[in-house]
This record gives C-alpha cells, structure tokens and sequence, in this order.
C-alpha cells in the first residue's frame, strides 16, 4: 500500500511544474555509499560489458564510437534525401481528361493544382507557398505541338528530380488557351501578372516568362505585346525557350525547376472591375513614360477642352467599303464641334510607341472591330468608343464579339455602340446561300468589308462628341477643384506621367 503512495507521490511530482513560492517535495538522493547504490552501479557495468562482448566484433576496429554513430546518420540523410527525389512525380501539363471543359475550374493545365483566390483578386498559383508544403515547380518536356508530352512536377527544394537545373530569380508561367501574337488575346494572357504584380507592391520583376498554349510551349510574344511589358515591368522581357546552358538533352528530358514561380490559366477571370482598372491605369502610364509621351488638357479660345477624334482604320477584312467617304463624315461632324480635332491612322503601319501616341491624343476613337481596338486602353479614362460590324456578326459571332465592349469598362472608357451592317455581303462580294442565321455563312461574313449609312454616322458622331465635351467639362472642373476619387497604387507601384 505505501508503495502504490510513494508511486502516486513521484507521478504527481512529475506532473508539476516548478515555482519558486510553492512548496516542493523534495527528491532524496540516496548516498553513494550506501549498499543498493553499490548494487545499482554493479548492474549497470555488467550491462555495458556484456554489450560491449557482443556488438566488438561487427564494428571497425579502426573506427570510434562517434563515427559510427556519424556514418550511420548519414546513411539515413541519404537514404531519405534519395526517397525524396524518387517522390517527385510528373504529370502532363495538358491532361486530356478534362479536354471537353479545358477553360473550367482547375482548367486541363496543371489539372492537380487549385489556385489561390480571394473574391475580385486575380487567380494564381505560387511556387513555394503554404498552399504547396514549400515545394517549387518543376518543368519537363518542351514540346511545341503537343501539350500532353510535356509534364510538371512539385519538389522539395533540397531534394529535386535526378539531373534537374535550377532557375534562379522569379518566373512567370502563363497558360493562353488562344496565342500570344494576337494583341488582344496576348493582353488578356499578361494582365493577370501585371495584377499580381500589382499586389505584391512592385517589388520583384520577373527574370524570366514561360509561355504556354494548350501546354505547348511558345517562345515568343508578338512585338507590341512584348513592348508592352517591357514598358510595364521596367526591363527586357526574356521568353524561355530551354536551348541554352544544356537546359535541353535533344529528348526534352532535362527537368528545370523554378526558385520562384507564378502561374497564371484564367486570363482576368475573377478580378472586380476596379482591380482591373488599376491595372489598366498602370500599363497605360508605363506605357506613356516608355515611349516619352506627355499629354495636357488644352482648351480653346471659348474655355472648351480641346477634343480628339481618331478613326483607326483597317485595311482589308472588315475594312470600310468606302473610307473616304465614312473618313468625311466624321471630319464634318468634328468640324461642327468647337475645339473638335480629328486625325486618321492605319493599324497596319505604326510602331508600338506611335499606337501609344496617336491614343494618348484620342477622345473620341472610331473603329471596325477587330484587335486594333485593344489600344483603347492607352487613351485617357472616359475616352468614348464607337465600334463597327460587318453584317450576320451579331446572329453569329457569338459572345467573343463582345470582347471590346469588356475592354472598355474594365479599362474605365466609355463603349457607345456599334453599327451593325444590314447591307454588306462577303468581302468578295458573294451572298450566304443559306439562312442568314445559319452558322454557315459566317464563314462568308467573318472578314467582310463594312458598309455605311451617311445619315445614321453624322448624327451618332455629333451625339457621341457633345457627350465627350461635357465628360472633358466636368474633368477640367474637378482637376480645378484638386478632387479625386482614384486608389492610389502601393508605393512600389508608383508611375509619373504628364497626363
């Protein structure tokens, strides 16, 4: 019985923690001459010296207690360092499974991996995060023409694939589900980066872009693309293409793992419209300070703010019939409007800097639809659009004919319709010898060329321009007045224009 209470006593003990005010029991240590101490001491040296009889003749004699222990953890630290990398497993970066719903969800790219989201933020993914367990990505495979035959893979940094090269600095990886050539699918494809930049204050730029359609990898952007970045992150824009420094064994075998990386596969799907401002905001500035172009409101003699009409002409598909006859009507109804000052450009001919030019200069922009419109965001905000179809486009076209009609609000213009053709036929002049609502024939509308409707243009462009020149009144009258209702953007993030 007082055995069990002793048990109990030392458990209790054991249990409590030690404070200099509260009252201990003390533990007696018993003499070390006293005969079970003796007993103990007797005990505990057989024990070594039978352990040391049986376990001599397996160890180096050569070799001390130490260095075995040393040899056998690192034995271990290898055996599990070897696990790790056999552990990393690749996957195709376009899975096929989800081929009918490529664009849905976690998309077909990456199809294991969710993204990070925060409701009106732009959706990414980022290599190591928490979400990743501090894995980075890796790459292997750089095949241009088929997606599934190149794969991705999440490894420990310490503990990467057998012959992989690491990639120092920050990569942006981007998936495009249309190309990278196109101005208008290309934006869409890098504003989520710039919006991520955004984010984070401007802190880190990338060292490198890794481009990809439907997995397949692309080395290239189209050059007004590709100057707009330049122009936005303040630096050369390097497309990896995994040629140099052996990154590529002839089989694409070699894996390349990321020290940092961001991956974007939902364009701007997910932001707000005012996320989506900001970043339109900042690439227009950037874009302005890049190609040395400043901008003041001027007034004219009365006190009126000086408007610009630009009429962005095509050549081609889904040109004019006429241009100079629609060219003079819009010139006649600037004309009528005071302070009202018109020009005429062609998308085909000019750099990148004089698209960045001729927009900072534009109020009012006149334009068939078709990608020169992107440049709309390069105007100042509240700038007006005026869009114009071919015929069957609107039965036909789908929701993709919308895209400009998207670009304007989220980059803060003023869309104010479009003419639809009800009188052209193909651009060689051939009719749709089926319904006009049969998809068929948009194969016949697609590129016509437009007509026009003298009447209806001159009286859309007064309405549009007396609209313009009050919106311009009310801007004078708030920069007057010093108010502003816009977000600053963090400090990192700052751009200085004339403007």
């Amino acid at each position: 019985m007082s055995s069990k209470v002793a048990a109990a006593a030392d458990h209790r003990m054991a249990q409590t923690p030690y404070h200099p005010k509260a009252k201990h029991t003390l533990l007696r240590i018993p003499s070390p001459y006293s005969p079970k101490t003796f007993i103990f001491y007797l005990l505990a040296v057989s024990l070594l010296a039978l352990f040391v009889l049986f376990q001599a003749p397996s160890l180096p004699q050569s070799s001390s207690w130490s260095f075995v222990s040393f040899n056998n953890y690192t034995g271990e630290l290898d055996s599990m360092a070897e696990k790790l990398r056999s552990s990393v497993t690749f996957l195709p970066l376009k899975d096929l499974r989800y081929a009918d719903a490529a664009l849905n969800g976690h998309t077909w790219f990456m199809s294991s991996l969710y993204d990070t989201h925060v409701e009106g933020e732009v959706q990414y993914q980022k290599f190591p995060s928490e979400s990743s367990q501090g894995r980075i990505l890796c790459i292997k495979g750089h095949d241009t023409h088929d997606g599934s035959w190149n794969y991705y893979a999440l490894a420990w940094p310490g503990f990467l694939p057998r012959n992989a090269t690491l990639l120092k600095g920050l990569t942006f990886v981007s998936y495009n589900h249309y190309n990278y050539d196109n101005i208008w699918h290309g934006l869409s494809s890098v504003v989520p980066f710039v919006a991520w930049h955004l984010k984070n204050g401007c802190k880190v730029r990338p060292a490198r872009w890794v481009l990809y359609h439907w997995g397949e990898l692309r080395t290239k952007m189209g050059v007004w693309l590709r100057t707009l970045m330049e122009a936005t992150f303040d630096g050369h824009v390097y497309i990896e293409g995994f040629k140099d420094d052996g990154l590529d064994d002839g089989d694409g075998g070699i894996p390349v793992c990321f020290e940092e990386a961001v991956v974007m596969r939902h364009n701007e799907g997910g932001m707000s419209r005012e996320k989506r401002m900001e970043v339109y905001d900042l690439m227009r500035c950037k874009a302005r300070v890049y190609c040395n172009v400043s901008k003041t409101q001027e007034r004219t003699e009365r006190g009126s703010p000086v408007i610009g009409m630009t009429m962005f002409m095509r050549t081609g598909p889904r040109s004019f019939r006429n241009q100079s006859e629609v060219i003079d009507i819009f010139r006649k109804a600037c004309a009528e409007v005071d302070g009202c000052r018109s020009s005429v450009a062609y998308s085909s001919n000019l750099t990148f800097c004089e698209q960045v030019k001729l927009m900072s200069s534009a109020d009012v922009l006149v334009s068939p639809h078709g990608a020169q419109l992107t440049n709309m965001f390069l105007m100042d905000r509240n700038s007006s659009v005026m869009e114009f179809f071919p015929r069957g486009w609107l039965k036909l076209a789908g929701i993709g004919q919308y895209v400009y009609h998207w670009i304007a609000s989220w980059s803060g213009m003023r869309h104010q319709g479009a003419w639809r053709d009800p009188t052209g036929t193909g651009d060689s002049g051939e009719q749709c010898q089926y319904r006009e609502d049969d998809r068929r024939c948009m194969s016949v509308f697609k590129n016509a060329r437009i007509s026009h409707n003298a009447t209806y243009f001159a009286e859309w462009a007064r309405n549009v321009l007396t609209d313009q020149v009050n919106v311009r009144k009310l801007e004078l009258a708030a920069r007057s007045s010093s108010s502003t209702s816009r977000r600053h953007p963090p400090p990192g993030c700052t751009c200085t224009s004339t403007s």
